[in-house]
């Protein structure tokens, strides 16, 4: 699985700050964020407590789901993205929040 790069996407024209989770563990991440050369960090979540609170992990799917939060400064989710293309998410996600009001 390739994650797409935010490099050239547009995210850099918002003020937010973005990044992936993982069920996998701190050194795998780690790993894989440097072979491709992510620019925002993969947070850990090998417990998968984290995936199960946000419903991407569950009964009928033990592999969580690949799914975009959008969450406000205060806490709320304002928006998910349920149909995550790899390939063009980056700038999915400008369009997104610009869909949003979010500068």
């Amino acid at each position: 699985m390739e994650l797409p790069a935010a490099k050239g996407s547009g995210l850099d024209n918002f003020s937010v700050a973005y990044f992936t989770a993982s069920c996998d563990d701190p050194a795998t991440n780690l790993k894989y964020a440097a072979a491709l050369q992510l620019d925002y960090p993969i947070l850990s979540d090998p417990g998968k407590k984290v995936a199960e609170a946000y419903g991407v992990v569950h009964e009928k799917r033990p592999v969580p789901e690949r799914w975009t939060f959008y969450i406000g400064q205060n806490g709320n989710i304002l928006h998910i993205d349920k149909k995550v293309n790899a390939a063009s998410h980056g700038a999915d996600v400008a369009k997104t929040l610009k869909n949003l009001g979010i500068d």
